[in-house]
């Protein structure tokens, strides 16, 4: 009997300490980032662009006549600008001797309604061809989140993401039929890739552009779309090894870049 009760509490005792040693193991250490705030700052390292379906309409000035850029060609929508206001849930109200906050505005218009599509993708700042750059997203993200003001009309928002094999993918961030701002988010999938067997282990995703559809049953002569601060819930731990720098591609870098 004695011997029995025994075996019962070396069992508990195991089992506790398996238990408590899985909890002591950080499998994963979380961290927010923010990958771009929509402030535009003056050393801010991304210039956001824009690109449309093809009803996008032309921009007319106070005659009515079509706008051309230098080489004479005609200017569409949409225009872009960044607006002094922002998400009162996020900055509160009184921003007076603070720091200036501002955000991403687009403004657009298309000549017939359907499923047209407005995309807002960043460049280089430093890069005078304007070239579309996508944004080394850290660690293994599960989730991204922005703040969007929205006026209420039946569009919804994507985001594309690339994983390290070349494939891009889309993920539905939420509609805007709300009006003001609110916060976005959506989870990444698991079933896209973000660690590989080879070492780096980890293959992290890069921001491709954001994707504003317009629903067929919805007006579209004049519209306004807001952004706030983009970021990302992230995953960045990794397990230490003997030579783990050695798996570190910009430590890499410095010893066979000459």
């Amino acid at each position: 009997m004695k011997q029995t009760s025994f075996k019962i509490i070396c069992l508990i005792v195991w089992a506790c300490i398996t238990v408590f040693s899985g909890f002591a193991d950080p499998t994963v250490t979380y961290e927010s980032f923010i990958l771009e705030t929509f402030n535009g700052d003056d050393d801010a390292p991304y210039i956001w662009r824009t690109d449309a379906s093809r009803f996008a309409s032309n921009i007319r000035d106070a005659n009515g006549q079509p706008v051309q850029d230098n080489s004479g060609n005609v200017q569409k929508y949409p225009i872009t600008t960044y607006v002094d206001a922002w998400p009162i849930a996020l900055f509160g109200y009184n921003r007076a001797g603070q720091d200036t906050i501002r955000s991403f505005g687009i403004r657009g218009q298309f000549d017939r309604m359907g499923y047209n599509w407005v995309d807002l993708y960043p460049s280089l700042a430093e890069d005078p061809d304007g070239k579309p750059y996508e944004i080394p997203i850290p660690g293994q993200v599960v989730n991204m989140d922005m703040w969007v003001w929205g006026s209420n009309l039946r569009y919804y928002i994507e985001v594309f993401v690339r994983d390290y094999r070349g494939v891009v993918h889309t993920l539905r961030l939420g509609d805007i039929s709300y009006p003001g701002w609110r916060n976005l988010s959506v989870n990444i999938p698991t079933n896209i890739v973000q660690t590989r067997r080879t070492l780096p282990s980890y293959a992290s995703l890069t921001f491709v552009k954001f994707r504003i559809w317009t629903q067929p049953s919805e007006r579209v002569d004049n519209f306004y779309v807001y952004f706030k601060q983009l970021k990302v819930l992230t995953n960045t731990f990794q397990n230490l090894f003997d030579g783990n720098d050695l798996a570190d591609p910009a430590f890499v870098d410095t010893l066979w870049g000459n």
